[in-house]
């Protein structure tokens, strides 16, 4: 059954409506008709299946029928901090770590990130990111998408560390290897990764964060493209401590 994102209605009496690019595909793409059926989220965890009661191009109402059991979201607190990549890498990172049920992401700024956003910029990719992962929640069937921190430093990303049990640092020099490193460890209050940008972290920034807590750990003998390297460790981290495994 399709899903939906949702405005719920502040009345509480179990209506809510759909609006832009959602309401457009109902009406003009799928060219359903009321007291049609469809199943809707509202971003926040709630989902449920829902009876269309009125619709126009822009906006269709809806009843909300019966509350759903979402079974697609990671028991995993997993955080992903990403040195800022160019443009489209980082767009594709936000599809797939959503896909892949991570809980928020961090862009940070590296000594070696290559763009340089200002404040303007950084809210325009934030606003971007937001779209792209709320897109991807609706075809992975997640009930929210990942929670997107603004752009911050380097320090600031190491400080977004403190209430997690377990902080990792990815470096191609490191030759400590997931998960035989990991064997001894649990992940009852989290996992927060780093990972740099195309050109890697400066060993100064790696010492940062082992003096943080962070362990250091390689993904194997090859060299990967940063974003290669991204989603490697968000998968066998949701195989060692997640849902994949």
């Amino acid at each position: 059954m399709r899903r939906f994102f949702f405005i719920p209605e502040p009345s509480d009496q179990g209506l809510a409506k759909i609006v832009g690019r959602d309401a457009h595909h109902i009406h003009n793409v799928l060219r359903l008709k009321m007291d049609d059926t469809i199943v809707v989220f509202d971003g926040q965890g709630a989902e449920y299946k829902a009876r269309i009661k009125a619709l126009k191009a822009d906006c269709v109402h809806i009843e909300l029928i019966e509350a759903l059991v979402n079974k697609a979201e990671s028991a995993l607190k997993l955080s992903m901090a990403q040195g800022v990549l160019k443009d489209k890498k980082m767009d594709y990172l936000v599809r797939h770590l959503t896909e892949l049920g991570v809980q928020s992401w961090i862009p940070f700024m590296a000594k070696r990130s290559v763009p340089v956003l200002n404040e303007r910029r950084s809210q325009a990719r934030g606003e971007r990111w937001h779209k792209i992962s709320l897109e991807a929640v609706k075809q992975c069937r997640r009930s929210r998408p990942m929670a997107i921190e603004k752009v911050m430093s380097f320090q600031d990303a190491l400080n977004a560390s403190e209430p997690f049990g377990l902080k990792l640092i990815f470096w191609e020099k490191e030759e400590s290897m997931l998960p035989s490193a990991l064997s001894e460890h649990v992940a009852d209050k989290g996992v927060f990764v780093m990972i740099g940008p195309e050109g890697g972290f400066e060993e100064t920034e790696v010492h940062a964060a082992r003096e943080k807590g962070f362990l250091c750990l390689g993904l194997g003998p090859r060299i990967l493209r940063a974003e290669t390297a991204t989603l490697t460790a968000c998968a066998i981290l949701q195989y060692i401590f997640g849902d994949l495994g």
